[in-house]
């Protein structure tokens, strides 16, 4: 076969979706990112990225930002913008989930496709460093004593900071429904009000409070974690009784509509770039856990923390 009838073939097998990415030179990625930048999906998606290119798995990746509602305007755009598109991906993560939740949202994150889970993000809760508590135990004491006069400081309505306060008023036997839970717009507008004092507690993920917790601005006293975080002095909640373990898991879906060669394509090329060196460099310095889920096992994650959060979240009167 001559050389240009071979190409010829190549490409219109390709714009068919008759042939598997990685068939194809590295391909040209675009990357949708459902948050302003800055914050934790923008911060994956960009590593995520950077280590694609840097373990050869692609050859460039573009970012979008497209911020709003706990991720919704993003997914809006991804959805209508992107389908069919094999060289699309959207970051996300579990603060999606409580925030399609909360808003009762017609859309259906699922008729999206699941590639792979990344990292977990596990919270840390602080006291502001003047706060006359000293301990989760001394926290969970007021709140016992009195529910509304403890304010909880984190992000958005739905977030795991939010539903981790609930979870642990519930294993203490306190209505989830009675948490004065405080929702910021952002990290930084959380870190002021803890920092200022005009929060009981604070919650986020561990790197965006970690520079105060040295310098002494913050205490910490709780991770949400099942074992403590590696380098990290600072007690699980269950070591001190309260049987909760949450983490703010982020992952990666690719459009609807295309094909299962495409969709196996994209997830081995994530399954690679997580086993690159620029990936673990890109764990280390952000204090993420790795938790690489793929395929139809992320599938049925999804679908089954939905389900769970679905359910703290109506008993913590999220959802009304």
């Amino acid at each position: 076969m001559r050389r240009d009838t071979f190409l010829k073939s190549m490409a219109a097998l390709a714009a068919t979706g008759a042939l598997p990415l990685s068939a194809l030179a590295a391909p040209n990625l675009k990357m949708l990112i459902p948050a302003n930048p800055g914050g934790g999906w923008d911060t994956t998606g960009r590593a995520l990225g950077k280590a694609m290119i840097d373990s050869k798995q692609a050859d460039t990746v573009t970012y979008d930002n497209k911020g709003g509602a706990a991720g919704a305007l993003g997914l809006a755009q991804f959805m209508s913008g992107s389908k069919g598109d094999p060289n699309s991906l959207m970051v996300m993560g579990a603060v999606m989930l409580g925030g399609l939740i909360t808003a009762k949202s017609p859309l259906n994150l699922m008729q999206c496709t699941p590639l792979a889970r990344l990292i977990n993000e596990y919270n840390v809760f602080v006291l502001p460093a003047n706060s006359p508590h000293k301990t989760m135990a001394d926290v969970i004491a007021q709140l016992k004593k009195d529910p509304g006069s403890v304010k909880w400081g984190g992000g958005s309505r739905g977030s795991t900071e939010h539903i981790a306060a609930a979870m642990i008023a519930q294993k203490v036997g306190v209505d989830p429904a009675k948490i004065n839970y405080v929702a910021f717009r952002g990290g930084g507008e959380a870190t002021a009000a803890i920092l200022g004092g005009n929060v009981t507690i604070g919650g986020s993920g561990y790197s965006e409070f970690a520079e105060y917790i040295k310098a002494g601005k913050m205490k910490a006293i709780a991770v949400t974690s099942g074992q403590r975080l590696p380098g990290i002095n600072v007690p699980t909640l269950k070591e001190q009784g309260v049987d909760v373990e949450i983490g703010n898991w982020r992952g990666v879906f690719a459009p609807p509509g295309i094909t299962a060669a495409q969709r196996k394509s994209l997830t081995d090329l994530i399954v690679a770039t997580t086993k690159s060196a620029s990936w673990a460099e890109a764990l280390k310095k952000n204090d993420w856990t790795p938790s690489l889920l793929s395929g139809d096992t992320f599938s049925k994650f999804v679908e089954d923390d939905f389900a769970s959060l679905r359910a703290i979240m109506a008993k913590s009167g999220m959802t009304t």
